[in-house]
């Protein structure tokens, strides 16, 4: 059977000779002869382009950030158990059930420097977005963490799919590196944010507790005697009575410490201040109050059975430890799901909202 194209060009070079041979031959015929040459030639001139820049070109991009932080985000994506940018089904968002590797065969061995590390998926069935794939081979992608200078990165990812059969080796046209490189690129912007607003809650804090151990301090400091009143000649009959006691500490018996408790957005406000002529409990009684108001607004208990710290507010982060049941946790951060902690020890992590509950 003969090629279609070559049929076609056949039929456009004898038309072309025959309307250059007659002498009736008119601009209307070279017209119709060359267009149908121009468009295969431009069709051919399309797929040797797309061959030679969409497919296994891979992507190589530099990272703002130092090459430890990236390293790290790399090995959570590395084992979150997807590979994005592909699918076996059109139904599927991605393809699942991959694990991470020290090696594998789908790519030669990596001897450029750096660090390398590789997402496997056995058994893909046909996916999406590689070269002239069909069967059912190894899905694989190769992570390399380069270090610029202190403040940069250079990372390279790389997407193959090789048939069990076949062994035949189709090049990614650039979907996965690229769905996985934005991954990344969330992560390193949610740990650039949590660093951010970790910081801010500490100034924030900082201003708070020194703030209410300012009126903490008025508030212990001793009443004028009752004979420096007198020899006030503004002072009224009834402030020449005894002087008053200094009234107790502000902080009750097994309260949390002011540098602890202090991250809410409250302030002591000026009614909270105790005014002189006051009956002696009455600061106490406020500032405890106080102090109580912003331990429930800014402390909370770990619900049962537990929950998990995560290293970022996403279920496919790492795991920093496991909290238990009624572990007391401070919240720096917070968004609609998920919460910036820190724990009694200091280490800090998100949690999912659901998984706390205010004190009692």
């Amino acid at each position: 059977m003969r090629n279609p194209t070559a049929q076609s060009e056949e039929t456009c070079t004898s038309l072309c000779r025959t309307s250059i041979g007659s002498p009736r031959g008119s601009l209307f015929r070279w017209k119709n002869c060359l267009l149908p040459i121009l468009f295969f030639a431009a069709i051919h001139l399309a797929a040797r382009e797309k061959d030679a820049t969409q497919y296994g070109m891979g992507l190589i991009v530099n990272v703002p950030f130092p090459e430890s932080e990236v390293t790290k985000v790399v090995q959570e994506v590395v084992q979150n158990g997807m590979i994005r940018g592909t699918k076996e089904y059109n139904k599927d968002p991605y393809i699942s059930g991959a694990t991470s590797a020290s090696s594998t065969p789908v790519f030669s061995q990596w001897n450029e420097g750096g660090k390398v590390f590789y997402k496997v998926r056995l058994k893909a069935l046909d996916p999406r977005n590689f070269k002239d794939s069909s069967d059912v081979g190894t899905l694989a992608v190769r992570y390399v963490v380069q270090a610029q200078d202190s403040n940069h990165t250079v990372l390279r990812i790389d997407a193959r799919f090789v048939e069990d059969f076949r062994r035949a080796v189709h090049p990614s046209n650039g979907s996965v590196e690229s769905a996985e490189y934005k991954d990344i690129h969330d992560h390193l912007d949610a740990f650039e944010l949590m660093r951010a607003e970790t910081l801010e809650a500490e100034r924030i804090k900082q201003e708070k507790a020194t703030k209410f151990q300012s009126v903490a301090s008025a508030s212990d400091a001793p009443s004028f005697s009752s004979s420096s009143t007198v020899s006030s000649p503004s002072a009224s009959p009834a402030s020449s009575s005894p002087s008053l006691p200094s009234p107790p500490s502000p902080s009750a018996p097994g309260s949390e410490p002011a540098s602890r408790v202090l991250t809410a957005l409250a302030t002591p406000s000026a009614e909270n201040t105790p005014a002189p002529g006051t009956a002696a409990a009455t600061p106490s009684q406020s500032l405890e109050q106080q102090v109580h108001d912003l331990r429930r607004q800014v402390q909370r208990l770990v619900k049962a059975p537990g929950a998990p710290l995560k290293s970022a507010p996403f279920h496919s982060a790492s795991t920093l430890q496991s909290l238990p049941t009624g572990a007391e946790v401070l919240i720096v951060i917070s968004t609609p799901y998920w919460v910036g902690i820190e724990t009694h020890d200091g280490q800090h992590g998100w949690m999912l909202r659901d998984d706390l509950e205010q004190l009692p």
